[in-house]
């Protein structure tokens, strides 16, 4: 990963301070954005620099919006992206957004958000890695009479997950 000396942080409250503090101990300086909603929020004056995203959105289309937060992180000569959790830190195409803006995303790289973004194909990168697996079928869809099939066959106690 290249070196960078500024982090917008694409999140906001609890998270972003604690972002910001890391930030402060490793010497890089920190960016905060902030929804209106948010114009007095702690995180917006922990931040060496703070910038209003999402112009006219509501709070959450703000923390949300790939092109504003690109736009306020190339305007504040940030380097890097710190998505913080939930919001987009788990959106493979605010990643490649980034890398399309010269910009380092502080994460996974969008190929192992989409390779792992789901049970069942997270469940086949373990398996390719030679990572032991509890039994399980395949993906069964609503196919109940094959779900009995394969629970009789695996055993029970059953757990049953949503793919």
């Amino acid at each position: 990963m290249p070196e960078f000396k500024k982090i917008l942080i694409a999140n906001r409250g609890e998270i972003a301070i604690r972002i910001m503090r890391a930030a402060n101990e490793l010497g890089k300086r920190t960016v905060a954005i902030y929804a209106e909603e948010d114009k007095l929020s702690l995180h917006r004056f922990k931040a060496d620099e703070a910038y209003k995203v999402g112009e006219g959105l509501g709070p959450v289309a703000a923390y949300l919006s790939i092109p504003e937060i690109i736009r306020v992180a190339k305007m504040a000569g940030a380097d890097a992206i710190h998505p913080g959790y939930g919001l987009l830190s788990e959106n493979p195409d605010f990643v490649e957004a980034c890398a399309a803006a010269g910009i380092t995303f502080i994460g996974p790289k969008a190929d192992t958000m989409r390779a792992l973004g789901d049970k069942a194909s997270a469940r086949q990168v373990a398996i390719a890695a030679g990572v032991p697996v509890i039994p399980a079928s395949e993906v069964l869809g609503d196919d109940m009479a094959r779900a009995r099939q394969v629970a009789r066959e695996i055993g029970y106690p059953l757990m049953l997950k949503a793919s």
